[in-house]
């Protein structure tokens, strides 16, 4: 039965996998082919492209693991290449979270309209210095990657092979306090960007209620250009809070399997339901974009069109 339940997870995780390639890769063709047409790139598509490659790339470590769990287990829990799939994904995982947090700085800075010297400041240099922002959540990240990935590898690989043989062996025991202590690091320090992002939401919630009280009071009405932009950057950086927060409960439920009596079904479990935030923030992201939700209705109806054309 358990075997049965890995497959089906398996498969929905496959299904997950091909749609977010999907949605990150068209994100990211669109940008690039504007690039190279217009010779220059424009911040927030630069965001959104780095944003759809460390998706591209968490959802392929994710689909890998889950892969080498239910059809190579020995080498899950006994392999050395686990350890460089282990470094990856927490690189990923960290990139991913701090490029959707920049997203919602940018929305922020650019949208939100408030009179403090030091948010004028920032509204005008953010495109010049979002480059280095980016450039320095990849740093962060290699730099959180590199020590915790070996503390994570040497616990949790270990426990997962004694596992196979007894209940729970001493030596679990011995490195749970230890287990526990790296976990908790890793999810702490994903609480920062999330915390930037929640600060980003409500100071727009914020401005919105500030601008929609001066629409009303000048009696020109609430849907002008820029309530429409808030509405926009609103929807893009909720998704991403909730979406992120469903995907910290899969990643610990996948990274405290060993604490649980079937523990590969816990981490094929959590790992399943997390491709769900790499996968479907995507879509969003491309409906409250104007020229990528226009491109995906072109590209839309040209396959309407084709399949059309081949019935006739």
């Amino acid at each position: 039965m358990t075997d049965k339940v890995q497959t089906a997870l398996l498969i929905l995780a496959v299904g997950e996998f091909s749609v977010g390639i999907l949605g990150n890769t068209f994100i990211g063709l669109v940008n690039c082919m504007d690039w190279v047409k217009k010779r220059k790139i424009a911040s927030i598509d630069l965001i959104f492209t780095s944003l759809a490659i460390s998706r591209i790339c968490l959802l392929c470590i994710i689909l890998l693991d889950c892969s080498t769990l239910v059809l190579y287990p020995d080498v899950y829990a006994t392999g050395k290449q686990m350890r460089i799939i282990d470094f990856f994904w927490t690189l990923t995982n960290h990139l991913n979270i701090w490029f959707a947090t920049c997203l919602s700085i940018y929305y922020f800075f650019k949208i939100a309209n408030f009179f403090h010297p030091v948010f004028l400041w920032m509204k005008w240099r953010i495109d010049r210095v979002i480059f280095w922002i980016l450039l320095g959540c990849l740093v962060l990240s290699v730099f959180i990657s590199l020590p915790a990935t070996e503390n994570l590898n040497a616990d949790f690989r270990r426990c997962v092979k004694a596992k196979r043989k007894t209940n729970l062996t001493w030596s679990c025991r011995v490195n749970k306090d230890q287990h526990a202590s790296t976990k908790l690091f890793l999810n702490l320090v994903t609480l920062l960007p999330f915390s930037v992002s929640l600060m980003s939401f409500f100071l727009l919630i914020l401005s919105l209620h500030r601008h929609i009280r001066r629409m009303r009071l000048s009696a020109t009405g609430c849907r002008d250009p820029s309530t429409e932009a808030h509405v926009r950057a609103l929807k893009a950086v909720i998704s991403f809070l909730l979406l992120f927060i469903v995907y910290c409960l899969c990643f610990l439920i996948a990274t405290s399997s060993y604490f649980m009596s079937e523990s590969e079904l816990a981490v094929i479990f959590g790992e399943s339901i997390a491709l769900t935030y790499p996968s479907s923030h995507s879509f969003i992201l491309i409906l409250g974009n104007n020229k990528l939700r226009h491109a995906s209705l072109r590209v839309l109806w040209k396959v309407m069109y084709i399949l059309k054309v081949r019935q006739f």
